[in-house]
């Protein structure tokens, strides 16, 4: 079931003006065609033919989740969840980003997130930190505009193209021993029915240094042997290594028939990950950590990674994250989401999934979707794939009657 850059075909037939993709060939493109690709429309919100006037953007907490509630001059609402960065966040949200978006009309949601970049030199906060609150904003005026529209999120980025997505379940764990983490990993493809898993390797950004010495060239051979040849593996050092190490590493997660190594070395490392990509068969994953377009821009022209991984969260939101989605289809590439969203992260993916004509063969999933309150319905998992939300919006539950619990914050 190994697929890699020299297996991996994806066509872009959902976006016109896009190339159909075909991997006969390596596809270099140009900067000038990946930016051109960044530019097409992302969001399609027609029907709504009257300005949406944002009134007002709260911030309310509820006991560990913050959630935003977007409100229009004519009484609309919208709500999405943060991740886990609010409370260190919410001063940078207040002063730099909701000034920019109060007054305004939510369906020019495209323009209002280029024109942020300048407000209040907000440039000079260029990172995940200014892009996160971005995208909480975005993420309450999609749900906005979701309900006013009674249109799903997919439907409102070009069209829903799937109903459920295969996800690979991703481990977090460092500590285990390298029997125990296989048992693991067999556990939860058993318990799940997922065809696909992810493990850690390396020590996390830690210069070559493992979590526990030798754990990882023992635990590369020994899942492809207990999960057997039928199952999907794919491997996360978090930056742990410098290019020879991570060449090393890759080499024998190669051998093991993996899928994809995530982040070999440093996520700024630029020029050493494209060291890496250009020095194995197996294809390389990132993107997790990055904020800038042009950085995405680079990673992509020059094959620096062929597995194109934005945070719906630290990367801006959906519309941004749909443009490096459109780039990535231009070189043949597929988009693996980071999930770095607590609380609704899972719904995010699954609704990102559902309308990314190059996604790709499985997105990240961790353990604990089911017991969220946050889902209207509730998603469900059958045969290893997730299903996606049907409600309008971001498909969350009603929030009213939990807010009225919160703290409000802003």
């Amino acid at each position: 079931m190994t697929t890699n850059r020299r297996r991996f075909i994806q066509t872009t037939t959902a976006v016109a003006m896009l190339p159909t993709i075909s991997q006969s060939a390596t596809i270099r493109p140009t900067a000038d065609a990946l930016d051109r690709a960044a530019q097409l429309p992302v969001l399609h919100v027609g029907e709504l033919r009257e300005p949406v006037l944002i009134q007002n953007i709260e911030l309310h907490r509820l006991g560990k989740d913050h959630i935003l509630k977007a409100i229009s001059q004519d009484g609309a609402v919208g709500y999405t969840i943060t991740n886990d960065r609010a409370f260190q966040l919410y001063p940078l949200l207040r002063d730099n980003v909701l000034p920019h978006f109060i007054g305004k009309d939510a369906r020019q949601l495209e323009s209002l997130l280029d024109d942020l970049y300048v407000f209040k030199s907000n440039y000079k906060l260029q990172g995940l930190a200014l892009w996160c609150c971005t995208a909480w904003v975005e993420m309450a005026l999609l749900d906005l505009l979701g309900r006013m529209a009674n249109k799903r999120l997919g439907d409102m980025m070009g069209g829903v193209l799937r109903e459920s997505v295969p996800v690979y379940y991703a481990s977090g764990n460092r500590n285990t021993s390298p029997q125990e983490e296989a048992d693991i990993l067999k556990r939860k493809v058993e318990q799940h029915g997922v065809k696909a898993v992810k493990f850690k390797v390396g020590g996390r950004m830690s210069n070559n240094a493992d979590s526990i010495p030798g754990r990882s060239e023992a635990l590369i051979p020994l899942v492809r042997k207990t999960l057997g040849g039928s199952i999907d593996i794919h491997s996360d050092s978090n930056g742990s290594y410098d290019p020879p190490k991570a060449i090393d590493i890759g080499k024998r997660l190669q051998d093991a028939g993996a899928v994809f190594f995530e982040e070999p070395c440093p996520f700024d490392h630029l020029e050493d990950t494209k060291r890496v990509a250009d020095a194995l068969e197996i294809d390389v994953a990132g993107g997790e950590c990055e904020s800038s377009h042009r950085r995405f821009r680079w990673m992509i022209e020059n094959g620096a990674v062929q597995v194109v991984q934005p945070d719906l969260h630290y990367y801006g939101g959906f519309i941004r994250s749909r443009r490096v989605a459109n780039m990535a289809a231009v070189a043949g590439s597929p988009i693996t989401l980071h999930m770095g969203g607590s609380g609704v992260g899972f719904v995010e993916v699954v609704q990102f999934a559902s309308c990314t004509p190059n996604i790709g063969p499985y997105q990240e999933f961790k353990e604990g979707f089911e017991k969220s309150v946050y889902y209207d319905p509730p998603l469900t998992m059958k045969d290893g794939a997730v299903s996606v939300p049907k409600g309008a919006g971001l498909g969350l539950a009603p929030l009213d009657d939990r807010l009225k619990k919160a703290e409000r914050i802003l």
